[in-house]
């Protein structure tokens, strides 16, 4: 008999595993152990995601949370293999600073915001980390950073319409101005006519 086999997906994310601990919880029988990952995935062009999943193996709880993290991607703007701007974020104990980078600088960056970056895609990037060292809670800053980030077209955009309200705005007022002018010469003009009518009588 011929075998079939199935073909494999190709994968469409590379995975990371950021942190992996051990927890414990005190039940009626005793203390239940159980293992908790936070993995990382992207697909190295613009989306990323991650998540955290409990499991009774270690095996367990990285299969739910990279299919977790599948469920909440999230799309990161990049201009030049770089963010479009600086970011500054303070995200509960967590202090990072993201900014862009000329080419060929590379990722300058450690811990678990180096996984983030490079499977998001980001391939020039300065970062630091001030704050706490925890894995998780940095993570979750970094997102929250991405978050922020804008593209350029997004910034000059908001420009040019508040340029076009200010010349509205500037037209208007104009003809607000030209219009009691107008009336004032006028009266002007009726008070010279009479005037002169009053001086003929």
């Amino acid at each position: 008999m011929e075998r079939r086999f199935r073909d494999k997906k190709p994968k469409e994310f590379d995975q990371a595993l950021v942190d992996v601990a051990r927890v414990t919880r005190v039940m009626a029988g005793g203390k239940r152990m159980r293992f908790r990952a936070c993995v990382v995935i992207g697909n190295r062009k613009g989306q990323v995601g991650y998540a955290v999943a409990k499991g009774a193996d270690v095996a367990i709880a990285v299969d739910k949370a990279v299919r977790k993290a599948e469920k909440h991607l999230m799309e990161v703007p990049i201009v030049n293999d770089t963010i479009p701007h600086e970011v500054r974020l303070k995200h509960r104990a967590s202090r990072i600073i993201l900014k862009p980078a000329p080419e060929g600088t590379g990722v300058i960056s450690g811990g678990a915001v180096r996984s983030v970056l490079e499977l998001a895609g980001v391939k020039n990037v300065v970062s630091k980390i001030l704050g706490t060292n925890n894995k998780v809670s940095n993570v979750h800053a970094v997102f929250v950073a991405l978050k922020k980030l804008r593209s350029v077209e997004h910034k000059v955009s908001a420009p040019g319409k508040d340029s076009k309200k200010s010349d509205s705005a500037e037209v208007a007022k104009e003809k607000n101005q030209v219009g009691p002018k107008v009336s004032i010469e006028e009266s002007e003009k009726k008070k010279s006519a009479q005037a002169q009518v009053e001086k003929k009588k």
